[in-house]
């Protein structure tokens, strides 16, 4: 389940979900970009505890 919810936090981002990156290394950074971006808004959330 987890690699489930994962996986669609990363189609989320457009960019990832096409794969507009050819190159593994760029599309490793994409990947990398999104799961940071997501972090943040994890500790940006109001109802955080």
């Amino acid at each position: 389940n987890i690699i489930e919810r994962a996986i669609g936090w990363l189609k989320e981002n457009r960019r990832l979900a096409t794969r507009f990156e050819k190159l593994a290394t760029n599309f490793l950074a994409m990947v990398n970009l999104a799961l940071i971006q997501r972090c943040l808004r994890l500790l940006d959330s109001p109802d955080r505890a």
